[in-house]
C-alpha cells in the first residue's frame, strides 16, 4: 500500500519509494529480531557483540557512533550485556576517564552461536533477489545513505 498523501507525481513517487523501502527493511528486521530474542538478545545487544568481536575493544562513545546509538542508549545496552557477563568495561590506561568495552569469553561464544543463524537467515532473505538485483540494491542504498555535508 502506498501513500494517500495528495501531492505532485514527484512527491508521490518519493513517498511510495520510502514506504516500500521501510516496509522491506522492517519485514527483514522484525524476523531477525524475533530470532535474536530466542537467544535472549536484542538487536542492539547483538550489534555490540558483533562490533567487539570483529573490531576489538572500543570505547562506549566509539560503539555508539558505529552503531548509531545515543550515549544513554549505548550505556543501557552495555549495562545489560555486562549483567549477562558478555562484556566488561575496563578503564583506559592513558585516559582514565574513558572506559573501553571488551568482549568476554562468554560473549564471544554467544556471538559464535548466533552469527551463523543470522547470516543464513539474511542470505535466504536477500536471495529473493538475484545477483544483479542485489548489486543494484546495494548501489541504490549507498546512494541514499551518503549525505552531502
Amino acid at each position: 500500500m502506498g501513500t494517500h498523501y495528495n501531492g505532485s507525481k514527484k512527491v508521490m513517487r518519493a513517498l511510495d519509494s520510502y514506504i516500500k523501502l521501510m516496509r522491506a527493511a522492517d519485514t527483514i528486521n522484525s524476523a531477525v529480531n524475533l530470532s535474536l530474542s530466542k537467544f535472549g538478545l536484542t538487536e542492539s545487544q547483538f550489534n555490540v557483540l558483533d562490533a567487539l568481536y570483529h573490531l576489538g575493544p572500543l570505547s562506549q562513545k566509539e560503539l555508539g557512533y558505529k552503531l548509531l546509538k545515543s550515549g544513554g542508549n549505548i550505556t543501557m545496552v552495555i549495562d545489560n550485556l555486562e549483567k549477562d557477563a558478555y562484556v566488561e568495561r575496563r578503564r583506559g590506561t592513558e585516559d582514565r576517564r574513558i572506559f573501553f568495552v571488551h568482549l568476554t569469553k562468554e560473549g564471544g561464544e554467544k556471538l559464535e552461536e548466533i552469527l551463523p543463524m543470522k547470516v543464513n537467515f539474511i542470505t535466504n532473505e536477500m536471495n529473493r533477489l538475484n545477483k544483479t538485483e542485489q548489486i543494484e540494491l546495494q548501489r541504490l542504498c549507498k546512494k541514499i545513505g551518503i549525505r552531502k555535508q
